[in-house]
């Protein structure tokens, strides 16, 4: 009877050292608490050239409208959140500056697992468009820049205080897990921030930031 009970419980708690893991606390606890462990994830060809294919329609958009014609922005929302996701195009290069992590919005769930978007005022999530990047601001989030959604999909950015701003729990390099997630906003590590300003503040143009799956 004796080894049967120990038996039970050694199963038991293999069982849940196996789902714990998986559950939406340790996934959050552990993206916003706990060391990162780094990886380099290979490029690869598709997504690389769905980058090139949108980074080709923002040159005739930003032609077209006048904004900054030597940089634009492109969030590729469909790589996980510890990949490099977020590119500093140099649209007359065509090649990628700079690239960086960002996180995408949970919805107001405590942890959302996959993707959901909406541009919906209260829904806490990503809206897939194009957005131009508007003042910069000090607020809740500290230095961040207001952003105007131009397309159907996102057109609620500045009703739903969807901004452009840092957080200490982006890690600065690629990570094996999941990372952070936001109330919505593409939100970079305060590293990625300075370089993005550098841009921003020193253009005469409106910038570009597109954020695609």
């Amino acid at each position: 009877m004796k080894y049967s009970r120990l038996l039970l419980i050694i199963f038991l708690g293999c069982l849940a050292v196996s789902w714990f893991p998986k559950t939406a606390f340790w996934k959050k606890t552990k993206a916003l608490n706990l060391p990162k462990e780094k990886k380099t994830y290979l490029i690869n060809p598709a997504w690389m050239a769905k980058l090139k294919e949108k980074a080709g329609e923002a040159k005739s958009f930003v032609k077209q409208k006048a904004y900054n014609n030597n940089y634009c922005f492109l969030i590729d929302m469909s790589l996980p959140s510890g990949q490099n996701r977020f590119f500093i195009y140099n649209l007359k290069k065509d090649s990628i500056e700079s690239s960086g992590l960002v996180a995408h919005g949970n919805c107001f769930e405590y942890w959302l697992e996959g993707r959901r978007y909406s541009n919906e005022v209260g829904s806490g999530c990503t809206s897939l468009g194009k957005y131009k990047i508007g003042s910069p601001y000090t607020g809740k989030w500290g230095y961040s820049y207001k952003l105007h959604g131009l397309d159907s999909t996102n057109n609620n950015a500045l009703e739903r205080t969807v901004v452009l701003h840092s957080h200490s729990c982006v890690p600065d390099n690629e990570v094996a897990d999941e990372i952070c997630q936001s109330n919505g906003c593409p939100t970079v590590s305060p590293a990625f921030l300075k370089k993005l300003k550098l841009i921003i503040n020193s253009s005469k143009k409106p910038v570009l930031l597109w954020v695609y799956e």
